[in-house]
């Protein structure tokens, strides 16, 4: 896998960068990952929310499961 090393980093960007790899509990590598696919409009989440939404808005339906998982759960917890 490539490696990347960024020299100079501004202070503050850092600082930045730090606080949200806090936040979200991953490392700074992973939290820098994260942010450039976010500003270069490749957010596997973005794209996936988008999918899902296209698929809510068109004409196909979607099978309901049978029973649902929740009832299988509460009757299993019920014996």
């Amino acid at each position: 896998m490539p490696i990347l090393q960024i020299r100079d980093m501004p202070q503050d960007l850092y600082q930045q960068v730090a606080l949200a790899a806090k936040t979200e509990h991953r490392s700074m590598a992973q939290q820098a990952i994260v942010e450039l696919k976010r500003a270069l409009g490749t957010n596997l989440d973005d794209r996936r929310h988008a999918l899902c939404a296209r698929l809510l808005r068109s004409d196909r339906s979607f099978p309901v499961l049978q029973p649902m998982p929740e009832d299988l759960i509460r009757e299993d917890r019920n014996r």
